[in-house]
Parts: structure tokens; sequence; C-alpha cells
């Protein structure tokens, strides 16, 4: 379905946080014959609804809400409104047609698309492809879950989108290249479990992409594509990390080194695989990086870490805070703990309890020396998954600046403050740069202590 296709028709836009403004925005613009806006959870959380806004769409709130949505021809959903919500399913029931703002994008763009999800790193190695495309002189459109809704991106020749399991799911075309970073257990409560997790994720290369590009070393993510054609970047026959001409590790384009590990400022072994995939990928598009290895080389020692992924914030007193506020999952909990495996290290923990399973972080953690604090609401639940290791020293506090004097009592000078939360934001904070602000306006406030 295009946007053009919703001329003359009911519409309800069901969300009004940023992707249901550009929607409503979006769709107001191609003459439907009627349109609203629903929210069925307004609360102190949610954005004024407004001005031209509230013009052109009114604002429909509470149980309301259903009868505009059935009434619809067509439902535009925000991507925070969940496939377990039970008005989706009366909606499938009565055969209303329901899509979202992405979709409705991909249809009119998706040729011109690189599109990256995965549980893991669709965030890094996004932001990866689209710097080292416009180090070798591929202007590109960078946009999707990791900021600006693909409905207010400008007109461009290439996009380059970062797609979660929400967006991915109502997507009726797949872009030209389709990305998948990694694949393990995420957002169930939303998507109703692990295999109905898994099928929307992969719903990204469901629909004839040019070409399929993955990170190959991934157990789960190679399992569930079993024979499909992809570039499985990380083995010998594509991008990958071996010894280089002085015996370090080095970035390789099949055979040919290409520049030195030391090169990427990320830390973690996960962060060399995003750059092979974001490598991959530019092969895919028709870029010479073995012609070009020494532009892209200078381009990755410039790269800068996302704002909310591993991102460090110095301290007077010596400690290095970390803001990893979009691990959202127990196996990103682990990533980013083995990224500082060699440093004294406190973990905070806790977000919205999604009934996540904590066991394989506490396997992960069996021998590993360091502290975890818990915040509500899942941060108790995950304390008590960890309950008699050894090594571990646990604690629980109510509120996330609590979590941040605490841990300044309990880790060394010179040691690591990772908040990896293992738990999405929502409940308590409007979105992940909400919880972000709110760490370091932690730290900030703890310092002056």
């Amino acid at each position: 379905m295009h946007l053009s296709d919703l001329r003359g028709r009911s519409v309800a836009v069901w969300g009004t946080g940023r992707e249901g403004m550009a929607a409503a925005t979006a769709v107001a613009a191609h003459g439907p014959a009627s349109l609203c806006a629903v929210n069925d959870r307004a609360n102190f959380l949610s954005l004024p609804w407004d001005g031209p806004l509230a013009e052109a769409a009114p604002l429909v709130t509470g149980e309301e809400g259903l009868a505009r949505l059935l009434a619809a021809d067509v439902v535009v959903r925000s991507p925070g409104v969940p496939n377990t919500h039970p008005w989706m399913a009366e909606l499938r029931r009565r055969g209303v047609t329901v899509t979202q703002g992405t979709a409705l994008w991909m249809a009119d763009h998706a040729r011109r698309t690189v599109g990256v999800t995965g549980s893991k790193g669709k965030s890094t190695t996004s932001s990866l492809i689209s710097h080292l495309l416009t180090a070798v002189d591929r202007p590109n459109v960078f946009g999707g879950n990791i900021g600006v809704p693909l409905l207010d991106l400008p007109e461009a020749e290439l996009y380059v989108l970062e797609l979660s399991s929400y967006q991915c799911t109502d997507l009726t075309d797949s872009p030209r290249v389709a990305v998948v970073t990694a694949l393990f257990p995420e957002h169930l409560d939303a998507h109703g479990g692990e295999r109905e997790y898994y099928r929307d994720k992969l719903n990204l290369i469901a629909h004839d992409p040019g070409t399929v590009v993955v990170n190959g070393t991934d157990p789960r993510l190679a399992a569930e594509l079993g024979g499909r054609p992809a570039v499985r970047a990380g083995f010998p026959d594509t991008t990958h990390v071996a010894p280089g001409p002085d015996g370090a590790p080095w970035f390789h384009l099949r055979e040919r080194p290409l520049f030195p590990r030391a090169a990427l400022p990320l830390v973690g072994r996960h962060n060399e695989g995003n750059l092979c995939v974001a490598l991959a990928v530019l092969e895919a598009l028709g870029v010479d990086v073995g012609a070009r290895r020494d532009d892209l080389a200078a381009a990755v020692a410039g790269f800068r870490g996302l704002a909310h992924r591993l991102a460090e914030i110095a301290d007077p007193s010596g400690l290095t805070f970390v803001d990893d506020t979009l691990a959202t999952s127990p196996y990103a909990a682990i990533h980013a703990i083995d990224a500082y495996e060699d440093r004294p290290l406190t973990v905070i923990v806790g977000g919205t309890d999604r009934g996540l399973d904590y066991t394989p972080l506490r396997e992960h953690l069996a021998e590993r020396e360091l502290t975890v604090i818990g915040i509500p609401d899942s941060g108790p639940r995950i304390v008590e998954a960890l309950a008699g290791l050894p090594k571990v020293r646990t604690e629980t506090v109510d509120e996330l600046v609590d979590a941040v004097r605490l841990s300044r009592e309990l880790t060394p000078v010179g040691g690591v403050v990772l908040l990896s939360p293992a738990a999405p934001s929502y409940g308590r904070f409007r979105n992940f740069e909400h919880r972000s602000e709110a760490f370091r306006e932690a730290i900030a406030e703890t310092a002056a202590s």
C-alpha cells in the first residue's frame, strides 16, 4: 500500500508519538476522506497534540478510540503498538487493514534503501554503513528507528535505515539491501512469543530484496536463514577479521587485508562483526572496498559510537560511566559486559518487565566478578535470577539516580559503571533518549553530592 492509496479513504492513525505525528502529517497531505488520531494510553509522558496537527487529525483517547479504529478503512499504527494489543485482535477479526508509516514509505522507496535490523547491532551497523558510504562519495540520508521517522525523511538517491522488529512487522516491500545483524529472543511480549518475534524481524527479507547481508557468525540467525541465499559476513569468502601482515587482527575482504582492527575505536568483538557487515553492504552496493581501503580506514578511525550504545562518559572521580541504554535484552547486556571484561565493573539493570528469561545472563556471569544494581521494574527480578553467584554482588534501589549514587560507592577508582538495562525504557521514561538523559543527569547530580 502506498500513501497515495489513502486518498478518499477513512484513516485512523494509532499512536501520537513522533511516528504518529509523522504519519498524520503525511496522510493528511494525500487527501483522505476522514482522518483522526487515536491514543489509547494517554498519560503524563504523552507529547502535545495540538495546533495544525490536531486540526488535521482530531485526537480521540480512551475506549472511544477502538470504535474509531474499527470504523476506519485503514489504520496506520505506530511501531509502539504491539501485535499482542487486544484491539489488534479485534481489528484483524473485523478485517480492517492495518499498516505502518514505515510500510507506506517503503512502498515508494524500497529500491533506494538499505534496511538494517537485528536483535543487537542494528544501530551501530546502520550508522557505520551511512558513515562509510559518505566517505566513499555515496551521499545518503540516514533515518528510521534511530531518530527520524521515515515519513519525515527528505527525498534522496539512497537511504540507510535502522529498523526495529516493530517496524519490520507490517512491511510488504523489502529494501534493495536487507541486513540482519543478530537474532535472539527480544520483545516477546509485543510479538507474542519467540517464533513470532523471529517471523516479524525477518519480514524485512521476505519481500524480494535485491541482496541479503547477514552476520554469518550468529548461530541463531544462521539457523533461521537455513539455505537462503545471503552474503554471510564474518567468513573468509567475504569480509572478516583475521591476522594481518603484522600478525595483529586486521579486517579483510576475502584474502585481501584492508586495515588493522585497531583502526576501529569501538570496544567489543560484536563491533568487529558490525563493521564486517557494513563493509559487505558497501560491496553489495558496488563500492570497490579494496580500492577504497585507505579512505575506509580513515573513516572507520573517525567513527564515533552512538550516544546510547556503549557511549563512555568521563567523570572526575576516575570512574568511567557508560551509557548503553539501547541494550534492552540479557543478550545485549552480555555483549556490553564482555566489552569491559578487563576492568572492575558495576552494571545497572532494569526497565520495563516483559517477562524475559534471565537465565542466559546468570550462566554468562557464573565466573565473572562484578556488581549488579537493579532498578524498577524488572531490576529486582534480574537480581533474583543472579542470586547465589559467588562473585556477583547484587543490590536493588528504587530510582536510577540512587543506582548511580550507590555505584560511586561500590566501584573502585578506574572502574566502569555500565548502564546496560537488559530491558526497554517505556513506563518510567518516554523512550530510550529520556532514560539516557536521566542517566547523565544522575551522574552530574551525584558528582556534586
